[in-house]
């Protein structure tokens, strides 16, 4: 295994949810998928992040949603969290 390196974790961590949702090209795939490999701690975090997003799915499919959660979740698009004057 290499040792990991910063900005590759970095970028790997940021490109995570999209490679779960295999909507990478598949050169990035193979690049996210190399690092994995060579990093235990982007691998856990990996881990981590597929099987969050197996439990979310199955709740989402199990469960029924709270009648204000779709308002809560609009709101949220509309709110400068950060102030900085822009939405996002």
């Amino acid at each position: 295994m290499d040792e990991c390196d910063e900005p590759d974790c970095a970028a790997t961590l940021k490109e995570l949810d999209v490679f779960l949702d295999d909507e990478l090209s598949a050169s990035a795939r193979l690049s996210i998928s190399h690092h994995l490999a060579g990093c235990p701690d982007c691998h856990g975090a990996f881990d981590f992040h597929a099987e969050l997003k197996i439990v979310i799915g199955e709740k989402c499919r199990n469960e029924e949603m709270p009648s204000d959660l779709l308002a809560r979740i609009e709101q949220c698009f509309s709110t400068d969290f950060d102030n900085d004057g822009q939405i996002g």
